[in-house]
């Protein structure tokens, strides 16, 4: 499952993930520090369960949920310092599930998230298959032969990962190597684009070219030279 975390603290961000990683360890956490970043991971990724800051510079919290709510099926809950009538009726107006006060207590949290169990152990299988992604992206991957890996049925592991990621396992899987690949190309600033698009996971440099500049709106040559020139970061 996805949970996405928005608060421009970073520290709040770290701890929230602290907390809830324990005892949900086959979640994926994304953080954002603003709302801006939020929609994009929010557009990458199926987000199952968002938390965010209520205060927070340039569009605030509730603008985000109201935004989200409005374009994803998703469930959030509101965090804020405020203890105020007035932010927890505007929350309860545009839809959220929930709402904390800062600071979080663990027990409080954790009592919360009892109904999100039953999430966790229902898509233990799709998280098997993120990792597998994470972890190995840069060899030859296929939908079958990863529903091979945890002994699923090929086409039922195809709408499945559609259902739950929001994208097809193969999109999923170019768009996860090509952030690796952005990674590579400003870390590894001497490393060729041959060995890049094979690091990767991309059997040729054209292909990855092709992918990169389609997704990004840039090359790849372009993107080392600035790294802010992309349409999606």
């Amino acid at each position: 499952m996805n949970i996405l975390l928005v608060d421009d603290e970073v520290l709040e961000l770290d701890q929230l993930e602290y907390l809830m990683k324990a005892q949900f360890p086959n979640w994926t956490f994304y953080k954002a520090q603003d709302a801006s970043i939020a929609l994009q991971l929010a557009g990458k990724v199926k987000i199952s369960l968002a938390f965010l800051d209520i205060q927070m510079p340039g569009k605030n919290g509730l603008e985000l949920a109201k935004e989200l709510k409005k374009n994803y099926e998703l469930d959030i809950i509101m965090v804020t310092a405020f203890q105020s009538f007035e932010y927890a009726k505007a929350s309860l107006r545009i839809g959220v599930n929930d709402y904390l006060t800062k600071p979080i207590v663990e027990s409080e949290l954790l009592g919360l998230l009892e109904k999100y169990q039953k999430w966790s152990s229902k898509n233990d299988s799709m998280q098997e298959v993120l990792s597998i992604i994470r972890e190995e992206y840069h060899e030859k991957l296929s939908l079958s032969f990863v529903a091979n890996r945890i002994h699923l049925n090929a086409n039922y592991l195809s709408r499945k990962f559609y259902e739950e990621i929001g994208i097809g396992f193969a999109d999923y899987l170019n768009a996860y190597r090509l952030e690796m690949a952005k990674k590579l190309l400003v870390n590894q600033r001497d490393m060729s684009m041959a060995v890049i698009a094979e690091k990767a996971g991309f059997n040729s440099q054209h292909y990855f070219s092709a992918m990169f500049k389609k997704q990004f709106g840039v090359t790849p040559s372009e993107f080392r030279i600035n790294p802010k020139r992309t349409e999606n970061q």
